[in-house]
């Protein structure tokens, strides 16, 4: 194995990134060059380009390793794996690639499951349709903001943005993000990606006004096999059903209804896992740790 050189992830460099997702079997939303980009300076993310792979790293809240992009078929595991000592930490590692490992590489390997860092995936077609009973909640709330505010739905652009920008501003203020580190991080994200929107490639999103207010937007990324990653929803608490409706909106205009889409982690949060379990996926993205040794 070349000796790794990690380097900072650089916006520069995302064409170079696609192709190697290109190549990958399966693709979390964790490693769409808009997540790692964005969140680069929250976790200390760096990379390394070598034997065709590129590997992923962060140092903070603690050192650990990501599962590296590129194609898996034609890496030579038990040489790669054999660079790294023993006890390092891999986390994020797609079940895919965790099966390959443990197919071709006759040391010790650890599989810690890590259900909170698994994707949600939902068929598109049943989070803009919303039919049965299981959707009923939902649905009621969709068709109640619907006839309550008159409001138009826009895909993103440079005006959308500016007023996502100033809605997050609001909405931090309301959730006192000032008081919550992870809140405060995502803010310090979500604004990072909207001061770059016309520079990342592949990003989307929606946003409806209630007559010139923003009462909600979201901000998406098209990604390989048909898969679309919802990144953030927001809506402003003064209009009810607003983030139901921009999930539906978004999706409606958006999408085809054969897509999945891609909701994310849960980071094994109770409440956000009782929510995103009420939109019923059909599948999981599931990415586990490894250690070796």
């Amino acid at each position: 194995m070349t000796a790794l050189s990690f380097e900072p992830i650089r916006l520069e460099q995302q064409g170079d990134y696609a192709q190697k997702l290109a190549a990958t079997p399966l693709v979390p939303s964790d490693y769409s060059f808009t997540n790692l980009w964005g969140w680069a300076e929250e976790y200390d993310l760096e990379w390394a380009w070598s034997d065709g792979l590129v590997w992923i790293r962060q140092q903070q809240p603690f050192l650990a390793y990501w599962a590296p992009m590129g194609d898996w078929n034609a890496a030579a595991w038990p040489s790669l794996l054999d660079g790294f000592e023993l006890g390092t930490r891999f986390i994020r590692v797609p079940e895919k690639l965790q099966a390959n490992w443990l197919a071709q590489y006759s040391k010790n390997l650890t599989v810690n499951e890590t259900r909170g860092q698994w994707d949600y995936v939902y068929l598109a077609s049943d989070l803009i349709n919303l039919s049965g009973n299981r959707y009923h909640k939902k649905k009621n709330l969709v068709n109640q903001f619907k006839r309550k505010y008159a409001h138009t739905y826009l895909p993103m652009n440079a005006e959308m943005v500016a007023k996502a920008l100033e809605m997050q501003s609001s909405w931090c203020i309301w959730r006192d993000c000032e008081a919550d580190e992870s809140l405060a991080a995502e803010n310090r994200v979500i604004e990072r990606i909207l001061d770059r929107w016309e520079a990342l490639d592949g990003l989307t999103g929606g946003a409806v006004l209630v007559a010139d207010q923003l009462a909600c937007y979201t901000i998406a990324e098209a990604m390989a096999d048909n898969q679309l990653v919802i990144h953030f929803e927001k809506g402003d608490p003064e209009f009810k059903g607003s983030y139901q409706a921009i999930s539906q909106l978004f999706l409606a205009h958006e999408a085809q209804g054969d897509t999945y889409v891609n909701r994310e982690q849960d980071l094994g949060n109770a409440g956000l896992r009782k929510a995103k379990m009420s939109y019923h996926p059909v599948d999981f993205i599931r990415k586990n740790e490894v250690l070796l040794g």
